[in-house]
């Protein structure tokens, strides 16, 4: 087989007479050089406008996030006033600027990943000043902490059992009262778990220590006592 103009065709023909074509005309040679040149060109212009827009929203995403830990410190830090914290305690030592500045060294994605646990941790300080006036309670021991919350829940059914049976004696109303009274702890320890976590709750990265086993025996034993108490008044009578 023979091309147009008559010269053997080869597997590698066509190619090799480009080649050699593109090699012995000087403007053909620099023609394919410039589009080889452009098609480069136009790849890293591509990577690079990527990159800038990339960068460019890692900014915009750092700056709102700025913004929002900015609206949560600048009320926390009139509230902790408030509270007698001293000045020179709310602003940051100069180890705790360097280690920030290192943490958020490696651009605006760094800049964004700290400003979010920023935001995690002003949310966290939000719940705790905004713990009813139970702020200082937040800090004591578990137990004790919660039994504020399971103790009054646990004792609310069992006081009025009693008012019931001084005021109606042993007759049926009692009866009646006990029995609507059985299902009392159980619904004062649910009603405990959900208030222990709105009052005292935990800090970022932590779990609420809701004391389960306390909180059941602080609304239980109450209403064992006093149920109790009150059938066997009603039996020996």
């Amino acid at each position: 087989m023979t091309t147009v103009d008559g010269s053997p065709v080869t597997a590698t023909g066509p190619v090799r007479q480009r080649t050699t074509d593109a090699a012995g005309d000087p403007v053909r040679a620099a023609w394919t050089d410039y589009l080889a040149a452009a098609r480069q060109l136009d790849g890293v212009r591509r990577g690079a406008a990527t990159a800038a827009g990339e960068q460019a929203r890692a900014v915009q995403a750092a700056r709102d996030e700025l913004a929002g830990v900015r609206i949560r410190l600048a009320p926390q830090e009139t509230r902790l006033r408030e509270l007698g914290v001293p000045p020179i305690s709310l602003t940051p030592t100069p180890p705790e600027l360097a280690e920030a500045t290192r943490s958020m060294s490696a651009g605006p994605a760094a800049v964004s990943t700290a400003l979010r646990e920023a935001q995690r941790c002003a949310v966290g300080a939000d719940d705790t000043l905004a713990a009813r006036g139970l702020s200082r309670v937040a800090h004591w021991p578990s137990r004790a902490r919660n039994l504020l919350v399971y103790g009054p829940l646990g004792l609310l059914v069992p006081v009025l059992l009693m008012v019931v049976y001084l005021l109606a004696g042993t007759g049926a109303v009692t009866a009646l009262a006990l029995l609507v009274g059985l299902p009392a702890p159980a619904v004062a320890f649910g009603l405990g778990w959900f208030a222990v976590g709105r009052c005292f709750p935990a800090g970022p990265g932590q779990r609420v220590d809701r004391t389960p086993r306390f909180g059941a025996l602080a609304c239980l034993v109450p209403a064992v006592v006093v149920n109790a108490g009150i059938v066997l008044a009603m039996l020996s009578s």
